[in-house]
């Protein structure tokens, strides 16, 4: 069948949905990946709104031989989610809690519910779900029993098919089935029809009745001790229930479907088994090894004493933690240079049986001799810790060069105590195919994630792939461990079952899949039937980068298509606002994959791979409408494990568009913001008056394609150089850097930061120049970079002296840091490089003038005060909120709240722009408004953010001040 909208069959399916149906060639990309190494563009992706569009689907699958793959949050690692045939994308609309049940402890939701959203709603109830993976920010239940994830806390909890009880399907002919927990007579009854679900029940109970096949499966599944086995479907789980197992529990073949993959049915609603939250009082044991091998022998001690959790990072994966922001930051436990270091955490019911517990265990790990240092932490550090080793998948990421550590063999799990030696057995392995691996994750369980470092854009590497991978389930095998602990067969795996299990088995499992799915519509080829799984990668033999002129210095990702490529797929862009994350405020709001930064990396990647045209490569459609919603906040160059700078690559890809099709008369008056906004401000009361009139302000706004409900700003009747002059002294300390925001609209704040230094006894001169900002957010970096050399020609001479440089507008002197030296040209590239070590925001200045005993709270007054911080976008993904919490603090008294939002939704000119008018004030009201309507009157609501005080005032009516202009006001006279 033709993939387009123009195919009358795809029409009709169209027209039927409630949901919605894409059969786009930019969609169609956006579901070609996830975060294994596998691409294939599928034929369409649905995204249905209940289960009668699903039921739809199948039946148009049926009608067409068309395969369909069920998907979730698209993080599987084994290509699970990857084929041809019909997306069924079920996180848009299946994202209920239906029930919940406190005195039985379960919860009954749709699938996409999101795993740490499920918890935020289940704490006030002293429940929780436990499986936990690194992902649980953004990975949905559905997909977690579709893999049988596991996660940190396995080892205390359980994984995911421990929790299931009950699985409300849709089947491949349309009927429904309820798999749940059977009696004998019920099983009697359902095995009597004539239906699709009564010949799944005939099936199972003839199957596993063959008592040569259950030898079989005894013989050859993973050892019972390895509680992460998820190889193949779950028959050995199965056997162990009623009746073929005569003390067993009940039949319940809802455990069936947890590793299933979306192989079997498509599972609408699902009820989950919950547990009570853990011990209030919590520590982690961050213990430092000088081998890998030494810290595998302390993991075997740590299991004796029943920690919550046992975690991994070797050398490589803490190495790679240093380049990223955030993460370097969450680094601040590590002691020398481990080559391991092993995360236990331990709990309590009271404090000081967690004192105990650690004590105990200190002392095993010094009695046993392994271990150097053994820093404990308590909360709110553990948080750090946590996501320290959480970022692991995502920071490899950070490796520079063709060859990354790939995901293929580092889902097998052994006995614990099995596990020193496997390892050993496993470095052989690498040794003898001159290969380096990276090691990480669930130690305690037996599982380590092991990522060698292969280049598959080579002969060799892809010889490799495929070898390493044969030989690691050969040798899982020796130690009758699981092919698969947690991230599933997939693509990758699937080839290798029947080393893993035996053709006995391996046939059962084909029967299985036989009976469940006749025609084999759902996900073909994972688990059985695989194709080679060195096929249908994402990237060809032979590849090379895709080499054309950019504007911009990527040189620090290689090129543009590396820093696309640093993209790995594992969805942390797809974070709701409810986590506290930034990144990305689009996908925030609209819940749609086309609005992630994922989905903008992977466009990105796509069009460099095969360029349709190679002179033009960026001048793509597809690309320029993915790239529209992206706010360039920069919160994905901190959030993203792998320092994904979709801002900086915006940037490059709306240059290389307009400069072939030229830019708006929107963009170039935003763009060229402080040349109008001078003329403006010459005849501010003029203007000002002139603006308020309706007819007026409704012209400016038609012509300039501005949101109607969007108020516009006053220019300021005195510039701010003229209302800070009277300030400047001699002999400067610093520098009070004025940018064009600041000088035309927002002088009273420079007025209010000259003011308080100079009470404060400081010299400071002041210099107006353009930051260039609003041009490099429109993408004319010809014009942003004649602006950036007449800046750096004016600040030259404080450079050359060392003199900070202090800027009010976030935006405008944090671009000083990170865009200048990428976008200057070699010529003035040492000159940025020098602005940009001397640059800082007047928070980061302020707050090192406290931290050297210079200003101190004598200063300020001790009037009680309630303050609600909004920081900054940039300043949360290039400085930090320590040091506005730290100034704000000064005042005795004070009671300071960091408000937990994310982007505003101005975003510079975002805000303002018609077509995204309405979603600004969506991101606005997701946690921003609401929390600043339900402040008292009196209550100072701060934002540094000349983009932010506009929101706030247009969402809330409410007036935000700049940080410096409460200090001025709490000084004392």
């Amino acid at each position: 069948m033709e993939s387009n909208f123009f195919n009358p069959e795809w029409q009709a399916l169209s027209s039927a949905l409630k949901g919605t149906l894409h059969t786009d060639t930019a969609t169609r990309t956006l579901y070609a990946t996830d975060a294994s190494v596998y691409r294939v563009l599928p034929d369409a992706v649905a995204m249905p709104k209940d289960a009668d569009d699903i039921r739809l689907i199948i039946q148009f699958a049926q009608r067409h031989n068309l395969p369909l793959i069920p998907r979730t949050a698209g993080t599987s690692l084994a290509g699970q989610v990857v084929g041809k045939g019909l997306v069924i994308d079920m996180s848009m609309h299946f994202t209920e809690i239906l029930e919940c049940n406190t005195d039985h402890g379960w919860v009954r939701l749709q699938p996409g519910v999101i795993r740490d959203e499920l918890n935020r709603f289940l704490e006030p109830l002293g429940l929780f779900f436990g499986p936990n993976t690194s992902s649980a920010s953004r990975c949905m239940i559905g997909g977690m029993v579709g893999n049988n994830s596991s996660g940190t806390t396995s080892i205390k909890y359980g994984v995911t098919r421990d929790k299931i009880l009950e699985a409300e399907v849709i089947l491949s002919d349309g009927s429904t089935a309820v798999f749940g927990i059977k009696s004998a007579d019920e099983i009697a009854e359902i095995t009597s029809r004539d239906t699709l679900e009564g010949s799944i029940y005939r099936q199972i109970v003839a199957l596993l009745s063959d008592t040569t096949l259950q030898k079989e499966i005894r013989d050859q599944y993973p050892d019972a001790s390895i509680h992460r086995r998820n190889t193949g479907y779950a028959l050995d789980i199965i056997l162990q229930q009623s009746p073929f197992t005569k003390s067993g529990e009940s039949l319940n073949l809802a455990k069936l479907l947890a590793g299933s993959e979306g192989t079997l049915c498509v599972v609408t609603a699902l009820k989950m088994a919950l547990d009570k939250l853990p011990p209030k009082y919590e520590a982690v044991i961050c213990a430092h090894f000088e081998s890998l091998h030494e810290s595998l022998l302390a993991t075997v001690i740590a299991m004796e004493h029943s920690p919550y959790a046992c975690e991994l990072m070797d050398k490589a994966i803490l190495d790679c933690t240093k380049g990223n922001i955030e993460q370097a930051e969450n680094r601040f436990f590590v002691e020398g240079d481990p080559a391991a270091i092993i995360s236990i955490e331990l709990r309590g019911e009271t404090r000081e049986a967690l004192d105990a517990a650690i004590s105990k265990l200190l002392l095993a790990f010094r009695e046993s001799g392994y271990g150097y240092a053994f820093p404990v932490m308590y909360p709110p550090e553990t948080a750090k810790v946590w996501n320290l080793r959480a970022a692991g998948l995502g920071v490899l990421s950070n490796v520079k060069g063709a060859a990354k550590p790939v995901p293929f063999v580092e889902d097998t799990a052994v006995n614990v105590k099995d596990l020193p030696e496997y390892i050993e057995q496993f470095e052989a392995l690498m040794a003898k195919h001159k290969q380096k691996a990276v090691y990480f994750a669930h130690a305690g369980a037996g599982e380590l994630h092991i990522r060698p470092v292969l280049n598959l854009k080579s002969k060799q590497g892809r010889a490799d792939f495929r070898s390493i991978a044969e030989d690691s389930a050969r040798l899982v095998k020796q130690y009758r461990g699981a092919l698969s602990g947690e991230h599933g067969d997939g693509r990758v795996r699937a080839e290798f079952i029947p080393i893993a299990l035996g053709p006995i088995v391996y046939q059962a499992l084909v029967e299985v899949k036989n009976t469940w799915d006749p025609s084999g519509i759902f996900n073909p080829g994972k688990i059985v039937n695989a194709s080679p799984m060195d096929t249908d990668l994402r990237y060809t033999e032979g590849q090379t980068a895709f080499k054309f002129p950019t504007f911009i210095d990527f040189s620090e990702q290689v090129n543009l298509q590396e820093a696309a490529e640093a993209c790995n797929g594992s969805g942390d862009c797809r974070k709701l606002h409810t986590t506290g994350a930034t990144m990305c405020p689009s996908y925030q709001a609209t819940r749609r994959e086309h609005d992630s930064t994922r989905a903008r990396a992977n466009t990105l990647r796509e069009v460099l791979t095969n360029p349709s045209n190679p002179v033009y490569p960026l001048d793509s459609e597809p690309l320029k409408e993915v790239m529209d919603l992206c706010l360039s906040c920069k919160a994905c160059k901190r959030e993203c494990p792998s320092s994904v700078d979709m801002a900086l690559m915006k940037a490059e890809v709306s240059w290389q568009y307009g400069r072939r099709h030229g830019f708006t008369t929107r963009a170039k008056f935003f763009g060229a913001f402080h040349r109008s906004a001078r003329l403006a401000s010459a005849f501010a009361p003029l203007v000002n008056s002139i603006l308020s009139v309706p007819a007026i302000s409704t012209f400016v706004k038609t012509k300039y394609q501005i949101a109607p409900k969007r108020s516009l700003p006053p220019f300021a009747v005195r510039r701010a150089t003229e209302l800070a002059k009277k300030y400047v002294t001699m002999n400067p300390e610093f520098v009070l850097y004025i940018d064009e925001f600041t000088q035309y609209q927002d002088s009273r704040i420079a007025e209010a930061v000259a003011k308080l230094m100079h009470a404060l006894g400081y010299r400071f001169a002041t210099v107006y120049a353009p930051s260039a900002r609003a041009y490099i957010s429109k993408g004319m970096l010809h014009d942003a970079r004649i602006t950036a050399h007449h800046t750096l020609k004016k600040l030259e001479a404080f450079m050359d002296n060392a003199i900070p440089v202090v800027g009010i507008e976030p935006s405008a002197v944090l671009g000083f840091r990170d865009e200048f030296p990428k976008i200057v040209g070699m010529e003035y590239k040492p000159l940025a490089e020098k602005l940009a070590k001397v640059s800082c925001t007047f928070e980061e200045y302020f707050a090192g003038e406290v931290a050297k005993g210079r200003i101190g709270s004598d200063r300020f007054d001790a009037e009680s005060r309630e303050v609600h911080l909004h920081l900054h976008c940039h300043q949360k993904a290039l400085s930090h909120v320590k040091y506005t919490k730290a100034i704000l603090s000064l005042p005795q008294n004070t009671k300071l709240k960091v408000i937990p939002s994310g982007c505003c939704g101005m975003a510079g000119s975002f805000g303002y722009e018609a077509e995204h008018y309405e979603l600004s004030m969506k991101i606005g009201e997701m946690v921003l408004f609401p929390h600043i309507r339900k402040t008292i009157a009196e209550a100072v609501i701060i934002a540094a953010g000349t983009s932010c005080r506009h929101q706030i005032s247009d969402g809330t009516s409410r007036k935000a001040v700049h940080p410096a202009e409460l200090l001025l006001d709490c000084l004392k006279k």
